[in-house]
């Protein structure tokens, strides 16, 4: 039979060894609470430091930022040496005023910062992918060696599809010798930013605090600095020129000028002129000039402005040449030139002195 305490029963006395056992578990569960607070915190923490490397479990965000750095610092390392090697050659000139310059720059600089996001989505990052898919099957550890070894075979990739698509759009494909030269380009543009790009990976995976993309900006700004003043010195110092037109008066002028492929024009000091088989482009109605032979006699003039001769003006009024034409090359070898087709296209139908040496 069970016994059923009644309802006012209240134990009277309880053993002093219940007591302090209830004592001692009262005593007991506060401490083991205490414990459980303190592993929940750390738990916690871990937990939360858990949560982040699992919501960054590769850096791809910091390798992308950091790829992009280092193209740009390339881009504006390489953009600056390319201005100070065109200084000193024939160009078309600078862009002048301030609002200009600054104009250049912005839009520069914002292109830069498009491709440089594009190629790191389009090859860096495939190149890294590709050196961890390796790394993990060998059961090998991912490291600068095995980034830079992918590098090669995704600019391969590279140039095999865009070479496909040029030469499927030009109905011609371009020789050997050019794919080789725009693979070892790429290869060699790519190599530094997947490098720093599979550091600042590493950097993340290892719980390191990354500043990556800090540390290539300011080393690519340093280095742009530094171009920028070695640059300086050289023209400053006068040990490279900055490129002049040669400046000619009307006995120079005058002349034969020969376009290399039998058209010649003769240039006399009394503004005679007669012209053999100099082209003539003649807009033919469908978007293109086409040459036609030119042969007669006509007048030509100097071309000035501010009191400089700029060039020449010529008329052959037996085929209607009528050009005004710009002067270029250097004082040794000068030359005489027009553009041809659209505004802007860079071509040019060019002309060049014949000079008689004196035996």
């Amino acid at each position: 039979m069970t016994q059923q305490a009644e309802p006012g029963a209240i134990p009277d006395a309880v053993p002093a060894d219940a007591k302090a056992e209830s004592g001692a578990g009262a005593e007991a569960v506060p401490r083991t609470e205490a414990g459980a607070g303190s592993a929940s915190g750390s738990g916690s923490e871990e937990t939360s430091g858990a949560q982040g490397r699992v919501m960054h479990p590769d850096g791809f965000g910091a390798a992308f930022c950091a790829s992009m750095a280092g193209l740009c610092a390339e881009a504006a390392v390489a953009g600056t040496l390319g201005v100070l090697v065109m200084l000193s050659r024939e160009h078309e000139g600078l862009p002048h005023g301030f609002m200009v310059i600054a104009a250049v720059v912005f839009v520069v600089a914002l292109l830069g910062v498009l491709v440089s996001g594009f190629v790191t989505a389009a090859a860096v990052m495939p190149a890294l992918a590709l050196a961890r898919r390796v790394t993990r099957r060998l059961g090998r550890r991912e490291g600068p060696l095995w980034n830079a070894a992918a590098v090669p075979v995704v600019s391969a990739a590279a140039v095999a599809v865009f070479g496909g698509v040029s030469a499927l759009g030009s109905l011609s494909p371009a020789s050997p010798v050019k794919y080789l030269l725009w693979w070892a380009s790429l290869t060699v543009a790519l190599l530094p930013a997947t490098l720093v790009a599979g550091a600042a990976a590493r950097r993340v995976r290892e719980g390191r605090a990354t500043r990556m993309a800090r540390r290539v900006s300011r080393d690519g700004a340093l280095a742009w600095l530094a171009v920028g003043a070695m640059g300086a010195a050289v023209y400053g110092t006068g040990l490279v020129s900055v490129y002049q037109p040669p400046r000619f008066d009307t006995e120079q002028l005058a002349g034969t000028w020969s376009d290399g492929h039998g058209g010649t024009v003769r240039l006399a000091e009394d503004g005679a002129a007669v012209a053999d088989g100099l082209d003539n482009y003649v807009w033919d109605g469908t978007g293109k000039d086409r040459p036609t032979d030119c042969d007669g006699a006509g007048t030509w003039k100097p071309v000035k402005d501010g009191g400089k001769i700029e060039g020449m003006s010529l008329r052959i009024g037996s085929c209607e040449l009528k050009r005004n034409w710009s002067v270029s090359g250097t004082a040794k070898e000068p030359r005489l030139y027009h553009e041809i087709g659209k505004p802007g296209s860079g071509k040019r139908y060019v002309l060049t002195k014949i000079v008689k040496h004196k035996k």
